[in-house]
């Protein structure tokens, strides 16, 4: 192994006479000035910049967020009827039922997914395999209950005498 001293450890060596003093080249420029990079900045600039930009965003989505709940206030305000009631107590199980279809798949969905993910992600680690095993496991879990869904609706419409 070779040891480099540091460049203030070396011993320094006088040009000969009538020679151009080399102490100006003796030390490189740094990389952006060597370039022509005129971009130097100093990396708290760049932060400080980021930072800013960071603010300004967040100020602007909090404005856009006053004025559409403003906005939806005052034609929440404006309008008096009612968009969608269940006249009967059939439409009421009905759209309890697809509620609980598509809530229940829609679970089951996400499950698939990571499962799949998970199981493309594992690398043959078997503890990553058994994560990605049990979620498919629960979609599937998931799918069952929700072609149960109908049933169990049909039991609460039995229970309440519609």
């Amino acid at each position: 192994m070779r040891l480099i001293p540091h460049p203030s450890t070396q011993p320094t060596v006088s040009p000969p006479p009538g020679a151009a003093s080399t102490t100006e080249h003796a030390r490189p420029a740094p990389p952006n000035e060597a370039r022509g990079n005129s971009k130097t900045s100093h990396p708290s600039t760049s932060s400080r910049s980021a930072r800013a930009t960071f603010s300004r965003l967040v100020s602007s989505a909090i404005v856009t967020a006053l004025l559409l709940t403003t906005h939806t206030a005052d034609s929440a305000q404006a309008s008096t009827h009612v968009v969608a009631l269940a006249t009967t107590v059939d439409q009421v199980f009905t759209n309890i039922r697809n509620w609980l279809v598509g809530i229940l798949a829609g679970l089951a969905t996400v499950f698939l997914t990571v499962g799949g993910v998970r199981y493309l992600l594992a690398g043959g680690d078997p503890g990553e395999t058994e994560k990605a095993k049990s979620a498919f496991r629960n979609a599937a879990w998931g799918y069952g209950l929700a072609a149960l869904a109908p049933l169990a609706v049909e039991i609460l419409r039995g229970i309440v005498g519609a």
